[in-house]
């Protein structure tokens, strides 16, 4: 749909919708533009602080909520602490760091908060999920290799532009697995995911020179990088679609479906990255 805008979101009142990592770029820039149609926004974000000024940006009705995907104690008790319906869920919050780092839990830093903790999150929050939940991926899945007995590095040099790609085909496995489990239950949920494009954003602050000159040059603004995100939130899609934008490569631009990996749509490879990952949270898909 190329001349989709902000604009065009149906009016939400009395609507909730809960987007992670919206002290933000991409985050911030969606809970705005749900904010503006009249739904209830959670911002889940890991620094309170930030995450109010965030919300003081915003017009319309916010909810600021502590939530640290990099640590699985801190997704149960969000969880925990949650009631009341979820209209939207938006799994937005994601890093990308230069070296090797782990989370709470052990894991490598990218995989373990740009899946496990979404893949936990989403889980646990899945009984009060009503409408849509859109996970925010790329299309640097492309340079993603999953090795389901390597996730830690242990064999292979750790590489930057290599985890996060890894972490990205897994959010589109992830996508598409659970959407054969919503179907598989009858469920009326859909699962998409979406790529904002080349994004000015502060995921890309840590990394090389020349990645940052790339980004000033040539990303897109929050708000343009937004658009896919929104666009896999309300149009009238089938589940386990994938959006991004339309132009320079799926790079700038208004929201379209798009392709992804062959590697992606491996439904063996995310039915064993699903079983790992329960295995390694502890949480399990739990409609039947």
């Amino acid at each position: 749909m190329a001349d989709f805008t902000a604009a065009d979101l149906p009016a939400s009142d009395g609507r909730t919708a809960l987007v992670t990592g919206a002290n933000s770029g991409v985050g911030l820039a969606t809970a705005r533009a749900l904010a503006r149609a009249g739904a209830h926004v959670v911002l889940a974000v890991r620094n309170l602080d930030r995450g109010k000024a965030a919300a003081q940006t915003i017009t319309g009705d916010t909810e600021v909520r502590e939530l640290d995907l990099a640590d699985l104690s801190s997704v149960r008790a969000f969880a925990d602490a949650w009631s009341g319906p979820i209209d939207l869920l938006v799994n937005n919050a994601g890093i990308s760091v230069p070296e090797l780092r782990h989370t709470v839990d052990g894991f490598e830093l990218q995989f373990g908060t740009n899946h496990l903790g979404p893949f936990a999150l989403t889980n646990l929050l899945l009984g009060h999920v009503t409408g849509r939940i859109v996970t925010v991926s790329s299309q640097a899945e492309r340079m993603g290799r999953l090795d389901l007995d390597d996730l830690g590095y242990d064999r292979r040099p750790y590489r930057e532009s290599q985890a996060y790609g890894r972490s990205k085909l897994a959010n589109l496995l992830f996508t598409a697995e659970l959407q054969r489990r919503l179907d598989a239950v009858g469920s009326s949920v859909r699962a998409l995911a979406a790529h904002p494009g080349l994004v000015r954003s502060e995921i890309y602050a840590q990394s090389s020179a020349l990645t940052r000159l790339i980004v000033r040059a040539f990303g897109q603004s929050p708000e343009q990088g937004a658009l896919p995100v929104l666009y896999a939130a309300v149009a009238d899609l089938p589940g386990d679609s994938f959006t991004g934008p339309s132009r320079l490569a799926h790079m700038r631009g208004a929201p379209e479906l798009i392709n992804r990996s062959a590697v992606a749509r491996d439904e063996k490879l995310a039915e064993r990255l699903w079983s790992t990952s329960e295995q390694l949270t502890g949480v399990r898909f739990p409609l039947t």
